[in-house]
């Protein structure tokens, strides 16, 4: 299945990844099972925003980094706690997106995560309006994020 930006949800067999634009989508936990497809809709960066804590051995980080280098595209762990996200955990997750020639997948839990270090990683650079539609498009509903984008746009 090709990686269009005509469509904003693609569903395999196990994973929903929801597009928030046509250069960044976000996914529930994937398994390593789940990179050939991931490879296979053109993302060429996936970024791992679930701390290892919060899951089994065969789901953790290094085991998802073998699959994914494995299949030709860039790993990157961002580890994004529960109420702990850190100015580092958004900067690296916007450094990701501007220095990758491709679409990026971003994973952790639901998708959440992702889409809120997403939404901050890009306040000040679009409108909050258009980061909180975005995200509501794709399922995730963040408006009561706006002051904090907001702000965080203003820094």
């Amino acid at each position: 299945m090709a990686f269009t930006p005509l469509r904003r949800r693609f569903t395999f067999a196990r994973m929903d990844i929801r597009r928030l634009t046509p250069a960044y989508a976000v996914t529930p936990q994937i398994e390593p099972t789940d990179v050939p497809d991931i490879a296979a809709a053109g993302f060429k960066t996936v970024i791992c925003n679930r701390p290892n804590e919060e899951i089994p051995v065969e789901l953790q980080a290094e085991v998802l980094r073998i699959a994914v280098e494995a299949a030709g595209m860039t790993f990157i762990d961002n580890p994004l706690v529960h109420g702990q996200m850190t100015m580092e955990n958004i900067q690296v997750q916007a450094d990701a997106q501007s220095e990758t020639d491709g679409p990026v997948l971003a994973y952790c839990a639901s998708g959440t995560r992702s889409s809120i270090c997403w939404s901050l990683s890009q306040a000040g650079k679009m409108p909050t309006e258009e980061i909180t539609k975005a995200t509501s498009d794709a399922g995730y509903d963040l408006r009561g994020l706006a002051p904090q984008i907001d702000a965080f746009g203003s820094r």
